[in-house]
């Protein structure tokens, strides 16, 4: 696996977990040579962002306390890895809400999309009550832009940079932003609605009930070899590769900032083929961003 991979921060933490979970003593100097970082980046991984988990450090290795090996899911790992790579993500929560987020209970009322983020430092108590309203199917009341809103909450998902609740909202799955939920209280019991619980767990995005529309890209050959690792666009799909070792990719996105960045963020190396608005809204894009500056 090439250093860039090695070095993709969430990547080291998902790995050191999984040894970790599978009973395995770390050494910082072996690990650091594992993912061609320095000794003191291990360090930093296992003092500090994997902290607040049970770890025994006897001469110079790390290890799990015996009684939580193998309670770790893999999904509980990547959310962990994701969690504990990004400074402030969360609120500033105590050790037993961080270790809390790796049962496998709890874990079902978050999901994490995207490392970049807001401070929600002051938001401890809305992610307790909405975790709790969550797990226990307990509708919620608050004021959103001025209108009250009574919905059933069904997870708390990081998207882009912010936190929002993804809710019913008679039978129409919407989301709301936490930072801008007010007067927050619990109400009643309802019954979980399967067909909404489905498609916020199915969901790439927030934007749920719009339209999905086709898009079609070309990937340079420099490039195509990150695409053919893992999905780096929303449901991508690899339409062709041609012969000089280019790609032909297929995505279905619900909204241009799905995919814009993304794109901006591979040129010249990537180009939109097809529909022609969204190819016009990236040429608008750059020209806003070049006239910036």
């Amino acid at each position: 696996m090439d250093k860039k991979v090695h070095d993709t921060l969430s990547f080291r933490l998902a790995d050191m977990l999984v040894r970790l979970n599978n009973g395995e003593t770390l050494n910082p100097q072996q690990l650091a040579q594992d993912y061609k970082v320095s000794v003191r980046s291990i360090q930093r991984d296992l003092n500090e962002r994997l902290g607040v988990l049970p770890l025994k450090h006897d001469n110079g290795v790390y290890y799990l306390e015996k009684f939580y090996l193998g309670k770790l899911s893999l999904k509980d790992i990547k959310n962990f890895a994701t969690l504990a790579g990004v400074s402030g993500l969360f609120p500033k929560l105590d050790t037993e809400f961080i270790r809390a987020i790796l049962d496998t209970t709890i874990s079902q009322a978050y999901q994490i999309k995207g490392q970049y983020h807001e401070d929600v430092s002051d938001l401890k108590v809305v992610f307790e009550l909405l975790q709790t309203a969550i797990l226990q199917h307990q509708t919620v009341e608050f004021l959103y832009k001025g209108v009250e809103h009574h919905v059933e909450p069904y997870k708390l998902i990081h998207h882009r940079g912010c936190w929002y609740l993804a809710a019913g909202h008679q039978g129409i799955l919407k989301a709301y932003k936490l930072a801008q939920l007010q007067n927050l209280r619990t109400r009643l019991t309802f019954n979980p609605n399967q067909a909404l619980l489905t498609q916020v767990n199915q969901e790439e995005s927030i934007w749920f009930g719009v339209e999905k529309q086709e898009v079609i890209l070309t990937v340079s050959k420099q490039v195509a070899a990150h695409f053919k690792r893992r999905p780096l666009i929303p449901s991508q799909q690899i339409v062709k590769e041609l012969a000089d070792g280019s790609l032909i990719l297929s995505s279905h996105i619900s909204h241009e900032l799905q995919i814009l960045p993304i794109v901006r963020y591979w040129i010249p190396h990537i180009k939109i083929l097809s529909p022609d608005n969204l190819r016009e809204a990236l040429q608008q894009s750059l020209k806003e961003f070049a006239n910036a500056y």
